[in-house]
């Protein structure tokens, strides 16, 4: 029967266009390490990576746009890269858990932060991202006058970055481990400054800890 076929045919096609999909975005990704500016990497590069043809990334993504958009979401859920501080632990512990990651994605990573999709993506993310921040931190912000809380919590956004990430790489000479490492001893050392009250910055983190 007709609506029988249609029932055992749609799963299928829901797969195959779902594999599709992921290859188009992952044809993308591989040609960010040869491209200067992944928004201009042309179509027909991405489909004769993705092993398509370059009408059937416009079924998928009504144009370059919509691609780009939809591939950073898809690069972070694949890094691991959205910071989703729940606590203070969260946020100290966070550059030294996502730098190295960053590392294996560099060309990507350093596309989103320099791409005008790049940078609309993040700016798109930052009402969010503040808010998980602010709760993360609310044990030791709380408890300090509201311009320093301000500061406070600016230089965790900073050091929980991929901003920060390039800037140690680049300017500092580090791996993303050791950027990673540096950031995160920043963040315990202003954290123990403004909460006396806190463990001090040689205190083994909880990823060391992890580690034992």
């Amino acid at each position: 029967m007709p609506g029988t076929t249609r029932a055992y045919n749609s799963p299928l096609r829901e797969q195959n266009a779902q594999q599709t999909r992921e290859s188009i975005l992952a044809a993308l990704h591989a040609l960010m390490g040869d491209a200067g500016a992944p928004d201009e990497i042309g179509m027909e590069a991405i489909a004769q990576k993705a092993g398509v043809q370059r009408r059937t990334i416009f079924r998928h993504f009504a144009n370059r746009e919509d691609l780009l958009r939809a591939f950073w979401p898809w690069l972070n859920a694949r890094i691991g890269a959205s910071p989703a501080p729940r606590s203070v632990r969260d946020v100290v512990d966070g550059p030294r858990e996502a730098f190295p990651r960053f590392d294996a994605h560099e060309a990507a990573m350093r596309a989103a932060l320099h791409s005008r999709t790049g940078r609309e993506m993040r700016m798109d993310t930052v009402t969010g991202r503040r808010a998980l921040f602010a709760g993360a931190l609310e044990p030791v912000l709380s408890q300090l006058p509201p311009e320093t809380a301000r500061k406070v919590e600016a230089l965790a956004h900073l050091l929980f970055s991929a901003s920060a990430w390039e800037t140690l790489k680049d300017y500092g000479g580090l791996t993303g481990a050791q950027a990673g490492e540096t950031a995160s001893w920043a963040l315990e050392l202003i954290l123990s400054a403004v909460d006396p009250g806190r463990e001090k910055a040689d205190v083994p983190s909880r990823t060391k800890e992890k580690e034992r």
